[in-house]
């Protein structure tokens, strides 16, 4: 048993210097490319706000320009021409019609996803869309559909998974080292204080004026028709209409952490609990804490804990028989249970990427220039999506819910 642990290390050790050598090797190709890639950038947010300072700090190494940029909000939109250099457009349907962009950063709320995603393969643009890829699981069907049927490239904002150390992680989950997965768990809390995705994090610019500067009835798009709230425009993560809330805004990332460690798939169960409960009074329609539990077929259970209450956190960690794996802010550590210390062998692995906007959108110009590997594709897209959603469902109706192989869809156990 020790000599098969030990080749069983040693081959992981080549798959990680592997991955490690194509990483510069695909860096390399970006930086050094004669091909100039054209970019779209759609919503000029908090969040694309920081997709497109990032993106400013690294187009002359990485050979490429922001050609165009779009949004609803007239003043949103100067800022990011400003900032960018991109020709400001209105209607993301112009800048699509653009044909020398390449691909498009779409970074809206979540209800705009599917449409913009899906409208983007359509005129021949390959996508960088902010998590998650859609907001339910019927869209997320149809959208890897639309991936295959193009052959574009679509990338999902989940940039932990340029994080390398989980793709590593399941190489050892592979081997056997930490015998039969049982349980895998991990957290994304935060504490506010008042409310919760409120308050100076998240202000109301007295500026935006519907009718006059503002788009209102564009923002809305393909949810139910409101009268203009600025709460609902500028804290939407709040509101059933465009958000799942903590389930597609913070559990996404971490869910889709274990997915790949575990190589999993569509859940078998899903049950989630919660409820407003320090933000009583809170205007918010989604919880302030939120947990999801999800049975995975023969194993193992996702346990993904969140409140909004109280930040202390919970180890990341995938529990096996054998051994246990901790995540860690440098890579992974893997520790031997006392039964079986004997025959397992304690791992120490230092990761090299990280959770990082230029290393995504590096990987999405290398798998457009040279069909490198996307870190999170459609199809890991749709895993996360499928088990968010179910949490979500889970939680609006009290349900216990399973996966029906034969209709795709959330049905009630």
């Amino acid at each position: 048993m020790p000599n098969s642990n030990v080749s069983r290390r040693q081959f992981v050790q080549s798959v990680a210097a592997a991955t490690s050598l194509l990483t510069a090797r695909s860096n390399a190709a970006v930086v050094g490319a004669n091909d100039r890639i054209r970019i779209g950038v759609i919503g000029a947010g908090g969040m694309a706000t920081n997709h497109m300072r990032t993106l400013v700090k690294m187009r002359e190494t990485d050979n490429f320009e922001i050609v165009n940029v779009c949004d609803i909000f007239d003043k949103r939109l100067d800022q990011a021409a400003q900032l960018t250099g991109g020709a400001p457009v209105k209607d993301y349907r112009k800048l699509l019609e653009n044909k020398d962009i390449d691909y498009v950063l779409i970074a809206t709320p979540e209800h705009w996803h599917y449409q913009m995603a899906n409208d983007a393969l359509e005129a021949g643009k390959h996508v960088y869309v902010e998590k998650p890829m859609t907001q339910n699981i019927a869209q997320a069907r149809k959208l890897a559909d639309k991936v295959k049927a193009t052959g574009r490239k679509l990338q999902v904002g989940v940039q932990g998974m340029s994080d390398e150390s989980y793709a590593v992680a399941y190489e050892h989950v592979k081997a056997g080292e930490l015998g039969d997965i049982v349980l895998a768990q991990i957290d994304y809390s935060r504490n506010h204080v008042g409310d919760f995705w409120a308050g100076n994090d998240y202000p109301i610019d007295a500026d935006a004026r519907p009718g006059v500067n503002l788009n209102w009835e564009a923002w809305l798009g393909p949810a139910p028709k409101r009268a203009w709230d600025p709460e609902r425009y500028f804290r939407w993560r709040r509101y059933w209409d465009y958000s799942g809330g903590i389930a597609s805004d913070l559990f996404i990332h971490r869910a889709t952490r274990l997915l790949k460690a575990l190589n999993l798939s569509f859940p078998e169960y899903v049950v989630a609990t919660g409820g407003k409960f320090e933000f009583k009074d809170s205007i918010a329609e989604i919880p302030d804490t939120f947990n999801v539990l999800a049975d995975y077929p023969g194993g193992p259970t996702m346990q993904l804990v969140s409140s909004m209450a109280n930040d202390t956190a919970v180890d990341h960690m995938i529990r096996g028989h054998h051994a246990t794996l901790y995540f860690t802010r440098t890579g992974f550590t893997i520790k031997p249970q006392k039964q079986f210390e004997k025959d397992i062998q304690p791992v120490t692995y230092e990761k090299k990427g990280a959770e990082d906007l230029t290393l995504h959108h590096r990987n999405l110009q290398a798998a457009i220039r040279t069909n490198e590997p996307l870190n999170c594709d459609s199809t890991l897209g749709l895993y996360g999506v499928v088990v968010c959603d179910m949490a979500v469902e889970s939680f609006r109706k009290r349900q216990y819910l399973k996966w029906d192989k034969e209709k795709g869809a959330a049905v009630r156990a």
